[in-house]
């Protein structure tokens, strides 16, 4: 069983910055696969970013060159650093991880591979 909670959510203008981070505790975080989701307004939970347990990252078009996922072992913590963002990126932001993994972008970015969720953290960017 793995717990997952994330914060760092907030208020920010267009062009602005966020980082996002979700705890783990529970069962040994760092052999797991994770990512993050967001849930826009009226619109379907989507895959942003995906890292494997070996560091491999993976992330959707829309946020390429503007989001980066890390992760630190030492505190079972998963990441996501925003820069740049858009009043498009605005969300609910999910954190996910699963037990098993596949370096494949179409499999990190699906909801439907993740078994543990945390609770999300709001995202708002204004124009």
């Amino acid at each position: 069983q793995v717990r997952l909670v994330e914060s760092g959510g907030g208020s920010v203008q267009a062009g602005g910055s966020l980082r996002l981070s979700c705890t783990a505790s529970g069962d040994t975080f760092s052999s797991y696969c994770k990512a993050w989701f967001r849930q826009g307004p009226g619109k379907e939970r989507e895959g942003v970013a995906g890292i494997t347990p070996d560091g491999s990252t993976f992330y959707a078009d829309s946020v390429k060159g503007r989001f980066t996922i890390s992760q630190d072992n030492a505190k079972n913590t998963l990441y996501l650093q925003m820069n740049s963002l858009k009043p498009e990126d605005t969300a609910m932001f999910f954190c996910a991880a699963a037990p098993w993994c596949a370096h494949l972008s179409t499999y990190l970015l699906s909801n439907a591979n993740y078994n543990y969720w945390g609770q999300g953290t709001q995202v708002t960017v204004s124009s």
